[in-house]
Parts: structure tokens; sequence; C-alpha cells
């Protein structure tokens, strides 16, 4: 015990010549002020024995200062831990846990359940410092616990003092701090989902990829707006300027020529107008850029692109309504169930019934069964995945070793549906986390938890979204467009040749009724004589001349008696006083009229010929 010098509370004295008054009463007060100070100063001696030290006079004897010795709490401390531990020395511990490959499950060893995983290797640590052992306690459904979700789960063993420890990676939730007590925290819990691997990024794939939903739809508005707004303002300027050598340009070739421009073809189009020409230089110039983005990106998107999914997050989730499975009595159906949890807003797909709670502890056959056949999401946390997934990958490669794309029929998203601290669990009135606390946050800190969530699987990544190792080659399903352009190219001429066919049928009978409506016309009776013959109007007209005076026939104009067109004579001079003269470059045939007054040139070329027998027929 340390002692109180007297000249730590030595005080001034007084000036003598200071507060002489004489007051009634003044020993008395002298009396009180004296108890006083000594009842202040009483308690000091009590204090150092605690651990006030005082410090030794500076030599101005004006400030002193003192300090806190905690040595004695710590001896407490550490005395306390030392029973503990000598009381945790051979007792056997009631342990529960759940089935949640591979953080914690139990396997059967020598006909004895015991437990296996992460979770229980952090336990042996435990035991082989401390001494201890352990006896599963295991609850009668394989939930967390909550609540409003209590009857056989864990939180109700811990709860109620069942179990002295929950050796699992438990879900730290706000509403179960008021039933059990958490450890130090182990790890962040991810739970991410997982789903079939589509044929085609989400983002696109073949002739629609380089742009999106909305460009398309501008670019078809453009194709169906331009071409009546160019005939529109054709029509307007030559109204307002009554330019008589403008050409008006019908609507079919102003659409006709903005088709033409998309697909980079010239038109005979040929605007006269300033204003005309810089319309169609600007559509022009719009069609050039838009193309050659488009070729730049298509080339981008089959050489670059980069795979992605449809669904990467809650929200995506929620906006598509998207069927999904995940454990029950797990972080993520309390954490939708909670109203002051962020994925409480996939309640309405929980009452839709698109939310699936299973109870199914097999991973494998929930993947096999719900994802790969139902076309389900999956979500789980990040290490239960990663080994599930190496583990399907191992077993596809042996079985075809070539093809990547067999071997990763799963896609996992990036962006992590849920995060929660994760720890053991305790009850309430527990005192085995003073001993135990210690030695997991050094675990934690040393990066042994980690090492081990990640033990036994590859540093690469397993089935990532962009299997970069696969040649990128086009398949049918990039040219679909492709096919469907041309076949609806082929129905629509299909269905206009049709509707060509039928317009003719109606054109044609609605000109037959009217033929037949009409007075019948009186049939001239006029005859005309042509080499002897009369011919009436119903009579078919003479041959043609080019048949007639062919250059490979030669003769002379026949007889009635005959019937013969030519007699062979010679060759440049025919009967009767007809020949043939080339006159002004052209054949002619010359030939005498039958009152032999004068003569009649008939051409002997066919065009002419032909112009010559219309003539003389009509």
């Amino acid at each position: 015990m340390h002692s109180i010098e007297p000249n730590a509370y030595r005080t001034s004295e007084p000036s003598p010549e200071r507060g002489r008054k004489d007051f009634p009463g003044k020993s008395l007060l002298s009396v009180v002020l004296w108890v006083l100070l000594v009842g202040v100063l009483v308690p000091w001696p009590v204090v150092v024995a605690q651990g006030i030290a005082p410090v030794e006079p500076n030599g101005n004897e004006t400030m002193e200062y003192y300090h806190l010795e905690m040595d004695g709490s710590a001896d407490v401390k550490e005395r306390e831990l030392q029973e503990l531990r000598q009381r945790l020395a051979g007792t056997t511990l009631r342990v529960t846990t759940l089935q949640d490959w591979p953080l914690s499950y139990t396997v059967k060893v020598n006909g004895t359940i015991v437990g296996a995983g992460v979770a229980f290797d952090l336990l042996e640590f435990l035991m082989e410092k401390f001494n201890f052992t352990y006896e599963l306690v295991m609850p009668e459904q394989n939930i967390v616990g909550s609540t409003q979700d209590m009857p056989g789960s864990v939180l109700a063993l811990l709860a109620n003092g069942t179990a002295d420890l929950a050796v699992a990676f438990l879900p730290i939730l706000a509403d179960a701090r008021q039933h059990i007590r958490y450890s130090t925290g182990l790890d962040e819990g991810e739970w991410i989902m997982i789903m079939v691997r589509p044929m085609e990024s989400a983002s696109g794939s073949g002739l629609l990829a380089p742009f999106n939903r909305d460009v398309w739809i501008l670019i078809l508005i453009s194709l169906l707006a331009v071409g009546p707004i160019i005939y529109g303002l054709l029509i307007l300027r030559h109204r307002l300027t009554k330019d008589k050598e403008q050409v008006i340009y019908s609507l079919p070739h102003c659409v006709w020529f903005v088709y033409g421009a998309l697909m980079k073809q010239g038109s005979t189009l040929s605007p006269t107008g300033d204003s005309t020409r810089i319309l169609f230089a600007s559509w022009w110039i719009f069609i050039t850029i838009l193309t050659s983005f488009y070729t730049a990106n298509l080339t981008a998107f089959l050489t670059l692109s980069k795979f992605t999914l449809p669904i990467n997050n809650v929200e995506d989730v929620r906006r598509k309504e998207k069927q999904f499975v995940t454990i029950r009595g797990g972080a993520v159906e309390y954490a939708i169930k909670n109203p002051d949890e962020t994925l409480n807003a996939l309640s309405v797909l929980v009452d839709k019934r698109l939310v699936d709670f299973t109870n199914n502890i097999n991973d494998s056959d929930t993947l096999a069964d719900k994802v790969a056949k139902q076309n389900y999401v999956f979500v789980r946390d990040r290490p239960a995945i990663n080994h599930m997934i190496y583990a399907d990958y191992l077993l596809r490669r042996k079985i075809n070793p070539i093809n990547e794309r067999v071997h990763c029929p799963y896609a996992t998203a990036t962006t992590p549906f849920l995060k929660r601290n994760r720890a053991f669990g305790y009850p309430p009135m527990t005192m085995w986390n003073r001993i135990f606390d210690p030695e997991l946050l050094k675990m934690v800190e040393g990066g042994i938890i980690k090492y081990k969530l990640n033990d036994r699987l590859p540093k690469a990544e397993i089935c990532p979204q962009n299997l970069g190792g696969t040649e990128r080659q086009l398949k049918n399903r990039d040219l679909v467009m492709t096919y469907f352009v041309m076949v609806t190219g082929f129905v629509t001429s299909i269905v206009v040749f049709v509707s060509e066919l039928g317009f003719r049928y109606l054109n044609q009978r609605k000109i037959a009724n009217e033929l037949l409506q009409q007075p019948a016309k009186k049939v001239s009776t006029e005859r005309i004589s042509y080499l002897g013959k009369q011919f009436s109007a119903g009579d078919s007209p003479p041959p043609p001349y080019a048949e007639i005076f062919s250059r490979h026939q030669q003769g002379v104009l026949g007889s009635e008696r005959t019937g013969k067109l030519f007699e062979d004579v010679n060759n440049n001079h025919l009967a009767n006083g007809a020949n043939r003269q080339m006159i002004n470059g052209r054949d002619y045939m010359v030939v005498r009229e039958k009152n032999g007054l004068g003569s009649r040139l008939i051409p002997m070329r066919a065009p002419s010929a032909a112009i010559f027998h219309y003539t003389y027929a009509n």
C-alpha cells in the first residue's frame, strides 16, 4: 500500500492580516469545516490501495499526477480463464450442426455419427487445445430458425439449453440475437445464383447483336418515314417555287430510293433543286455512318464479345419473375420474409409460387432436377456452388474430355444474391465463448478459415461465364435472322403474286361484265380488194410483207390463175415490170401498178415492211 505524503495535500497558509473579523459561532463553523475536510481526505488511502499511486513531487510542489494500475484486473481475468480451461478439460459438450455441405455435415464412422466439414475442422483445433470431446444433438429440421420459425431448429436447441454449441456457419440474423449468442465472425457469406448456361449471350448474337432493340426500332421508323417525307417535301417545293423544270418523283420511287441507299445501292433519281439534293445527301450520309457502325460492331460481337447472363442480380429476378430454388430455413428465406430486409421485395414471387424452399440437402439432385430440367435458378452459398460445379466438371470431363461446353453446362452470376456474416452459436447464458472466441479470431486473422473454404479447389475459376478457351464459330443460330429475312421475303413475294392474280381476275370479270352490258356493234360490210381477192372486216388480214418478200426467195408477182407470188427469173430483174432497188441505203421492191400508171415502192426491211403492211391493211 502506498502512503500519502503530507506534502501532497499541503496548502498555503493564510496571512495573519487577512480575515481578522470576528463572527458569532466562529468555533462551531471551524469544527464543521474540519470534519468535512477529514471526510474528504479519509478515502484516499483506500483508493491508493486499489491502484492510484502518487507521482513524486517535481520540486515545485504545485502539480502532482496519478495513474491507474490495471495489473490486478488482468490477473483476475487470466485466473478466471484458467479455471474455465480446467473445467472444460475432459468435458463432453453437446454440439448441434446443420447438413450444409461442405461447411458442415455428418458422416457415419464405425457406426457412430460424427461431424465433418470446415466447421468441424475448426472444432478439432479447439478440441486439441482444450482437451474436450463432443456429442451430436441434431435438430428435428435442418433449418437455422428464426423468431417465426423456431420449432425443430438449431436456434431452438441453443435457446432452451439443449445444445452447448452450434458448430455451423450460421448467418447472423438480427432477430436471432434475442435468443442466442453468436461467436466472433468467421467470414462474410455470399449467396450466388447458378443457372443453365444459355446458348447465346444475353447481349444478343447474330445479325441483331450490334444494336439494341431501341436502335432497331428507330431505324425501322426512319425507313418507313423518310420516303414519304422526301415525297412530301418535293410536292411542297414544287407548289411553292412553281419550278417547271423540277421532276416530281412518285412515292414508290422515293421509298425505293430510301431502301436502296440502306443497301448501299445507287439510284436513278436526280433531283434538280438544292434543297432536295441536300435532303438526299443527308440520308446518304446517315446511312453511311449507320452501316459503318453496324459492320464494325458485328465484327466485334462475333470475335470479341463477352458472354453475359440474362439473370445477374436480384433486380433481374424480380423484374423478369424468374423461378428460383433455395434451401429451406436458410439465410435467403429469412431475408425474403423479413420486412426490414432488401430481399423482402421478392416476397411477391413467393406469393405467386415462383420460389421453391427445398428440404433436399443433396445439391446435386437439386441441380439436376430443378436447374437442368425445369430451368430454375439455384441460390446457394458460394463454397457449396464452387465445390458442386467442380465435382460436376470432373465427372463430365471423364465422359467427354474434348468439348468444353459439355464440361460446363451451368453458369454462375458474379453479383452476390445476398451477403451475411456467419459465426458459431452459443446459448444465451454460455461461458465457453470466453475461451473459444479468442481462438476463433486467431484462425480468422491467420487465414485458416479462408484456406479451409477453398481447400481442394483449383486456383483457376471453374466454368467462368465466358469460356475463353473455345473458338468462336458461327452456328445456325447466329444466322437465324438471315434465314428469317429470306423466308419473309419469299413469303411476301408469294402473297403479292397471289394478290396480283386476284386483282387481275377481278378486273377481267369487271371488263367482261361491262362489254356484255354495252349494245352490240354492227359489223362493217365494207370489202377490201387485195391481190384479186375480196376481204371483209371479219376476215383475217393478209400476211406481213416480211414474210412475203423474204430475202431468201426471189420471184415475180404471180397471176390470179397460178396463185404464185413470184416466178423464178434472173436475180435483179423481175417480170411484169417489178424489180429490187437500193434507195437511200434501204432495200425496196418496185412494183408497177396494174393500170400501168406509175409504180409503188414496197420496203423489204422487216420493220418497214411491218409498218407498210399495217398501213395498207387498215
